[in-house]
């Protein structure tokens, strides 16, 4: 009867002790303090504006400031490695965009692994890069434009913001794709890169619409094609350069990435957060006037979307032995 009344007081302690634990838990939720938001890139970017309205929603959805901090350097790296150096406890989290992905395979000594030190949380919007060419090129179409510079193989100068970016995969896909030789000019951002574009001193570039789009509307730059599978409706009607090569396509996309050994309870929540942000009217609208639409999911699904992007990314960077700077 003692040894059987003692079980009894054990167990009885054990699930008063149980009991309690969800009331420890929900004393202090994630998060109870102040969260960082690593942009791998200078302030300014689109991967900088929807850091900063990722963590504005998140900031007003949680309770909890979520601060958006710029590491820009290396391609990406020096943000990205800072993250995966950071605790796994849900306090400092990496805006992602595509170039990651490139680097994996880009840079043969890199200081981490993508795929096995980062936690995919949620992607939040993606957008396609434009096909931009001087108005001195005599194209009008995709079709124009390949017979051009397959008439002028290795003549035809292309800018990017550099080796890596999305805007120069973006066109080593299309060479490869078009089967033309076109010249890889890298500047260090877009700003260089568009002087010379309207200059003509380079001929054709790949770049996002929201930096884009005034030049084609002006008339300074035209636009043959989007790199997106859907045609751009604003301005209207600029096809997709996969009506023309078909399976091309080559997206700029945007997501919220933690340190590996994140709990699963934070990343589960973190997602549902975002999602229900990308579900907003204003949030939605706002990403619609950069050019980009919301990509709502699980982090399963963002996690797939990494490791797709790595490899195909990293087919093309060895078919065109692509180096590093």
């Amino acid at each position: 009867m003692k040894l059987a009344r003692r079980a009894f007081l054990h167990l009885a302690a054990g699930a008063t002790a149980l009991s309690a634990m969800p009331c420890i838990a929900r004393a202090q939720p994630y998060p109870t303090r102040p969260v960082k938001l690593i942009v791998s890139f200078a302030a300014g970017g689109p991967t900088d504006i929807l850091a900063r309205l990722t963590a504005q929603s998140l900031s007003e959805r949680l309770g909890q400031q979520f601060v958006v901090e710029n590491r820009p350097g290396a391609s990406g790296n020096i943000g990205a490695e800072a993250v995966v150096r950071s605790p796994p406890d849900g306090y400092t989290l990496l805006m992602i965009d595509a170039t990651p992905t490139v680097n994996a395979t880009l840079y043969d000594k890199l200081n981490f692994d993508l795929i096995h030190d980062i936690a995919a949380v949620a992607a939040v919007a993606q957008q396609p890069q434009m096909m931009l060419v001087n108005p001195s090129v005599p194209a009008n179409t995709v079709p124009e434009f390949i017979a051009y510079a397959k008439a002028n193989a290795g003549k035809v100068n292309m800018a990017s913001a550099g080796i890596g970016t999305p805007p120069h995969m973006a066109g080593e896909l299309f060479k490869l794709m078009a089967g033309i030789d076109l010249v890889h000019v890298p500047y260090r951002g877009t700003g260089a890169a568009y002087a010379d574009l309207l200059g003509g001193r380079v001929q054709v570039a790949f770049f996002g619409p929201v930096s884009a789009i005034e030049h084609v509307r002006s008339g300074t730059l035209r636009a043959l094609a989007v790199t997106g599978t859907k045609r751009l409706d604003n301005p209207p009607n600029i096809p997709a350069v996969a009506e023309f090569l078909p399976g091309y396509e080559a997206y700029s996309w945007f997501g919220v990435t933690a340190p590996k050994g994140t709990a699963n309870e934070i990343v589960v929540k973190l997602n549902r957060e975002i999602n229900a942000a990308l579900a907003d009217p204003t949030i939605k609208s706002r990403i619609t006037e950069l050019g980009a639409t919301t990509l709502p999911g699980s982090s399963a699904d963002f996690g797939k979307r990494i490791v797709d992007e790595i490899e195909k990314w990293g087919k093309v960077i060895r078919a065109a032995n692509i180096k590093p700077e």
